[in-house]
């Protein structure tokens, strides 16, 4: 069953690399709770307690916006193939945007992708397992790349111009310094 771990050990970081989606949950103090499905290959393990994951442009700009307020984020991922687990990781996160030394240290362990945002590296303090006997079943059939071509085909200045739409702030009117201060 469930287990509470200080660190991602080898056998956990191997699961991870195998997963196709994880979730990511954050809360600022008040206002909603935000868990937003990721995908494609935007997930590293950095070492047994440090994950970085590359945000993509997205409708909403949620994660951001919190983090500023409260860095307190989970992420969790599901094992849908193969023995049964649901894997947690908890934790304090930074945002790092294009503007920052840190994103340019870390984006060259992504594939190049247009439509990249933010970077968030998050402390892990803890790592939970759980048994997941009740997470169906579920075949991959292919990444959708809809996002990916989206990107592509807007270039990077009207790319900007939906940040500027749609990612200044958050569904609860908090501010996600995407342009900084």
């Amino acid at each position: 069953m469930g287990k509470k771990l200080e660190f991602i050990t080898n056998e956990l970081k191997g699961f991870i690399e195998d997963q196709k989606i994880f979730f990511v949950g954050t809360a600022a103090c008040d206002g909603r709770v935000n868990v937003s499905p990721k995908g494609t290959d935007s997930f590293r393990v950095i070492d047994k307690n440090k994950i970085i994951w590359l945000n993509l442009t997205g409708s909403g700009n949620e994660t951001a916006a919190h983090l500023l307020k409260n860095n307190r984020m989970t992420i969790m991922f599901c094992a849908f193939e193969g023995k049964p687990l649901i894997l947690r990781l908890y934790g304090t996160a930074k945002i790092f945007h294009k503007r920052d030394i840190e994103f340019d240290s870390y984006v060259s362990l992504f594939p190049k992708n247009i439509g990249a945002r933010q970077i968030i590296e998050m402390d892990v303090d803890l790592v939970q397992t759980s048994c997941g006997f009740a997470v169906p079943y579920m075949d991959f059939k292919e990444e959708r790349t809809t996002l990916n071509d989206w990107s592509e085909k807007q270039g990077e200045e009207k790319i900007k111009d939906y940040w500027k739409n749609k990612n200044l702030t958050s569904i609860d009117g908090f501010e996600t310094n995407i342009f900084g201060d």
